[in-house]
């Protein structure tokens, strides 16, 4: 991919977001999920299930921000970002149709999660020296 000042902008936005977010669902769920007006109580079995995706999460992270520093990385980083923040937007939008509509904190969480998943798809075909399939090589 093509080194480019807004490419690692987007990275290390989504890079941050995913830190961050990934960091507090491990270090107190209750408390995260509080915020959204989600009581998880003290189940243990929902904690596991909830911080397992969490690490996940954490780990996304680590992978998109690697990709500012090594450019063998920023293909992987950027398809990554743009393909799990499109995916948790999509997937709050397709939960408001089936399920109607969650807290504004949530709203506002899948319309962050689009931009986010937007932009690094913006980047992806704009900076990726792919060529298009089908082409002479």
């Amino acid at each position: 991919m093509k080194d480019a000042i807004s490419l690692k902008l987007v990275l290390a936005i989504d890079a941050l977001v995913a830190i961050a977010v990934g960091a507090m669902i491990q270090l107190s769920p209750a408390d995260f999920y509080a915020m959204n007006h989600i009581d998880i109580g003290e189940n243990l079995n929902l904690l596991s299930e909830i911080r397992a995706p969490a690490m996940a999460l954490l780990s996304y992270g680590i992978l998109i921000l690697a990709g500012i520093f090594i450019s063998r990385l920023t293909f992987t980083a950027t398809l990554l970002a743009s393909t799990f923040y499109l995916s948790y937007g999509v997937a709050r939008i397709v939960s408001i149709g089936l399920d109607g509509w969650p807290s504004e904190s949530l709203i506002t969480a899948a319309v962050i999660e689009i931009v986010l998943g937007l932009a690094s798809l913006f980047c992806l075909w704009k900076y990726a020296n792919v060529p298009n399939l089908g082409e002479q090589q």
